[in-house]
């Protein structure tokens, strides 16, 4: 009688075990990316460029079970593609978006994003709520999402650099300068 009823009870954990592990999936860090939308501003903004820095997606998992994302970014990864800037120009952004100044790339190598909560806003819309880790600092964000039924997630947020201890680079006297607020798009993809 003890050993049916320790098989009746542990069955059902099992089973409950199982559908939980099969409901985390690994994002597929090959074809996921990050893609950021850096604006230009101040009066002299004309001879300024807005820039369109990419990254691929290090690792991360969906948990569909408790509705929870993890993403994990390697600064350092981070590339700026600028369309229509020359080789030098690129260059000298990417080496100052991944300078102490802004990303800091050798002390803070990696950007992290955990989910807290997740709400459906309608059919294959989510808003995904949760801590953004950049520069040392942690934040909370509001990530908008579309889900197709394959697997593919895409979506935007909006970020302040200020607000991550970023400074946003200026050049003459602050006449040219980048934004402080940022848009992150990307696209997401799970693996099969």
């Amino acid at each position: 009688m003890t050993r049916k009823r320790t098989l009746s009870t542990l069955l059902p954990c099992l089973l409950f075990y199982g559908i939980a592990v099969a409901q985390v999936r690994q994002i597929d860090a090959a074809n996921s990316t990050i893609k950021v939308q850096v604006s230009k501003a101040g009066i002299l903004s004309a001879f300024g460029h807005d820039h369109e820095i990419t990254a691929p997606i290090a690792s991360g998992t969906l948990d569909a079970g408790v509705k929870r994302v993890e993403l994990h970014i390697d600064a350092a990864s981070m590339k700026v593609v600028d369309p229509g800037s020359s080789d030098k120009d690129r260059a000298e952004i990417q080496s100052a978006m991944l300078g102490p100044e802004v990303l800091d790339a050798n002390q803070y190598r990696e950007i992290v994003f955990r989910s807290t909560a997740v709400e459906r806003q309608s059919e294959g819309k989510w808003r995904v709520t949760g801590d953004l880790t950049l520069h040392g600092q942690s934040r909370p964000i509001v990530l908008e999402v579309v889900a197709d039924q394959g697997g593919h997630y895409a979506g935007t947020a909006r970020i302040r650099q200020t607000e991550f201890a970023i400074k946003p680079v200026n050049a003459a006297g602050g006449t040219v300068r980048v934004k402080d607020e940022v848009q992150i798009d990307f696209d997401i993809r799970l693996s099969k």
